[in-house]
């Protein structure tokens, strides 16, 4: 059996290894490092691909993010609402604009928003909601634009997880993860469904002139060379991240329906283990398997992460510790039973390898790990 990787980016190149590394080469022989061609030409293909008027790239995740605050002019104090299980990037850029986020629990079964308490959260001073699409499936983005009309408020996606992901409204009308609020925002992280070799990531719009603000903002705050018109950031996606890129994007629906053969594999491996909550996915949204997380009863989680790791099985644990509970984001707002899945889910989530070049040899090593551990310990 080949050795078990929880992401295994190396086999994914050796795959594509001729067409990377002659882009590489081609954007070194140009010497067109920044908003070269191959920049303009990956925004290009990507606007194709989401169905989406603007796509501004950028040189990370939490940059979009933080840029996506930026350009809609939220102001210090201003609340922003978002999910306590999640990264602490989502979290982290509302703190560095001097914004005050209000984190709110999620939904048992989806890990995303809970609806109900995202009604409950808002006040005066809110100003925007930023669902994240966690773990490869969209939140239910139709209520949450509900709320977000009702109370005039901006909705940014977190969509770093969800690139791919496909959202279908009650009328039948379907959108890609990351175009359906005001803005959207991705990372190109190695690790994830569309990723690069290093750095990078990007901010989506249908708004013409949200995206003509969010281009000066990426880039010193300049339309014009050394005339600054706005308050920027130096954030720019560089030319040979963006030939990768361009080389992955048409690959990115394959990537996925390999992930979902894999997470098919575990939950039928699983199916009959009691003890076991395989992912579930919502009706309203496909799912890309950014990660595959279970949920585990009635058995140790951190001692079946132990064992996993003794039998050279890697996995992870996201998140161990909720937002509200980390030293950066704690606050005496916060109550314990306003997070009662929150900090169920740290207890007893796991996430298994999950990448397009899992083989079933692995997937039955792996399943027959999980489940004699977690027959034989609970």
């Amino acid at each position: 059996m080949r050795q078990l990787q929880m992401v295994d980016l190396k086999s994914q190149y050796e795959n594509i290894k001729s067409q990377v590394d002659k882009a590489i080469i081609d954007v070194v022989e140009s010497s067109a490092y920044i908003n070269g061609p191959e920049v303009k030409q990956f925004q290009a293909d990507l606007e194709d691909y989401l169905g989406v008027k603007h796509v501004i790239p950028c040189a990370n995740g939490t940059d979009a993010l933080q840029i996506a605050m930026m350009g809609l002019g939220l102001k210090p104090g201003d609340e922003v609402i978002t999910v306590d299980f999640t990264f602490a990037a989502t979290v982290e850029v509302i703190g560095l604009l001097n914004l005050t986020p209000v984190l709110i629990d999620v939904e048992a079964d989806t890990f995303n928003m809970d609806i109900e308490a995202l009604k409950k959260a808002i006040t005066p001073k809110t100003k925007a909601i930023v669902p994240v699409h966690l773990f490869g499936q969209c939140a239910n983005m139709e209520a949450i634009l509900k709320v977000a009309e009702e109370h005039n408020l901006f909705v940014i996606e977190d969509t770093a997880q969800a690139i791919g992901a496909n959202y279908t409204f009650s009328n039948g009308e379907t959108k890609k993860a990351g175009t359906i609020g005001n803005v959207g925002t991705t990372s190109f992280f190695p690790s994830k469904n569309l990723g690069c070799y290093g750095d990078g990531g990007a901010i989506f719009t249908n708004d013409d002139e949200l995206a003509h603000i969010i281009r000066g903002i990426v880039n010193h705050g300049m339309y014009k060379r050394y005339y600054h018109d706005v308050v920027g950031v130096n954030s720019r996606l560089d030319s040979i991240q963006a030939a990768i890129l361009r080389i992955k994007l048409p690959l990115l629906d394959g990537y996925c329906d390999a992930r979902r053969k894999a997470a098919t594999y575990y939950n039928e491996a699983f199916a009959s283990n009691e003890n076991i909550d395989t992912p579930v996915t919502s009706d309203f949204t496909t799912h890309v398997f950014h990660q595959y997380t279970l949920k585990v009863k009635n058995v140790d989680r951190d001692a079946l992460h132990q064992h996993l790791l003794e039998n050279k099985i890697p996995n992870a644990i996201y998140y161990p510790v909720p937002l509200h509970s980390q030293k950066a984001y704690a606050d005496e707002r916060y109550n314990e039973d306003d997070f009662k899945v929150t900090n169920e889910l740290v207890k007893t989530v796991i996430s298994l390898p999950m990448h397009t070049e899992l083989d079933e040899e692995q997937l039955a090593f792996i399943t027959k790990t999980i489940n004699d551990f977690v027959n034989n310990n609970s």
